[in-house]
């Protein structure tokens, strides 16, 4: 049985602006923590097969072994820009140009190719981030909407009994007031999350960067165009 008094009693005792504002307060406070759990989750994985595979790559004695030591996992977002900038390079292996002109088209078409792949790896890992910077934003000014909404109610309520009594007022008013506590309370973990998932995001993001230039420069000096081979070391 739900008490008449204390926390939830103000809940159940509040005005109908004020709970509906408690509830769009309670579903961005869902949904920002599961979006922090899950991004949390994500981006410790990201980080972890970033640095795994670039060190594995980066210790590879030649392109070839360096592609087949960060491995193939459709997770992985080095398999996939490895995968991306293998592909372009196939494509301008089998194009119907002279050796010279692909030597002279392959950084530039390459260097692009793999800026595409790490700007949509990135791009996935971000979905979802600008919400928790709304909640931030957002969740202090609806509560304070609510507290205004409660409040107005509560003087409107002082009005019809004719009562400035304090018993009379200070019902309505706490009432209120919860609506600016429950909305900090869903800002603050919005904020705290969305600075620290950024200085993530950022980690992985240079792995990305490093491993991007890394192929290049792999593939500029391993790879040869006078028989459309490559030296496997």
């Amino acid at each position: 049985m739900i008490p008449e008094s204390g926390f939830w009693g103000m809940i159940l005792g509040a005005t109908a602006g004020v709970q509906a504002v408690l509830a769009l307060l309670l579903l961005m406070s869902l949904w920002s923590w599961g979006i922090i759990v899950h991004k949390l989750i994500t981006y410790r994985r990201a980080a972890r097969q970033s640095s795994a595979g670039y060190a594995a790559f980066s210790e590879a004695k030649d392109l070839v072994s360096g592609l087949r030591a960060i491995g193939d996992e459709e997770d992985s977002p080095l398999a996939r820009i490895g995968s991306a900038g293998v592909g372009s390079f196939r494509k301008l292996e089998q194009a119907d140009m002279s050796p010279a002109h692909k030597r002279k088209l392959v950084s530039d078409t390459l260097r692009r190719a793999l800026r595409r792949a790490v700007s949509s790896e990135l791009k996935q890992l971000s979905r979802s981030l600008s919400f928790l910077a709304t909640c931030a934003n957002a969740a202090p000014f609806i509560g304070l909407f609510g507290t205004v909404w409660g409040i107005m109610h509560a003087f409107h309520s002082i009005g019809l009994s004719q009562s400035a009594a304090l018993a009379t007022v200070a019902p309505g008013i706490s009432e209120a007031l919860v609506t600016t506590a429950i909305g900090l309370v869903v800002a603050i973990p919005a904020t705290i999350a969305y600075n620290y998932l950024l200085a993530m995001l950022g980690e992985v993001e240079t792995e990305l960067v490093n491993f991007a230039g890394a192929f290049l420069n792999r593939v500029e000096r391993e790879v040869t165009w006078g028989h459309g081979a490559r030296k496997d070391g």
